[in-house]
């Protein structure tokens, strides 16, 4: 059975958090040394989500990269496979 398209979430719709979850902050705070095993859970600092904005130019680079990628990898599977249709007629 398939989810009605008005169900699905979109990465369009998403909201960028402003704030992590307490497994979140445990391990960043892990990261940064101020949380040991056996230090209490509860009444964590609140900890801003870091905020990633990605140029226009930069994404434009990007994807022109993987399609460039796409095409070296795809181009010498699709020359091997019309040598053998030719071979077959």
């Amino acid at each position: 059975m398939s989810i009605h398209p008005s169900l699905r979430s979109s990465e369009k719709g998403k909201k960028q958090r402003s704030v992590l979850k307490r497994t979140e902050r445990l391990k960043t705070m892990m990261d940064k040394e101020q949380w040991k095993e056996g230090d209490p859970v509860y009444g964590l600092p609140k900890i801003k989500t870091v905020r990633i904005k990605i140029k226009k130019e930069k994404a434009a680079e990007k994807a022109a990269s993987e399609a460039a990628v796409v095409s070296e990898q795809g181009a010498p599977a699709a020359g091997a496979g019309s040598a053998a249709k030719k071979t077959e007629k």
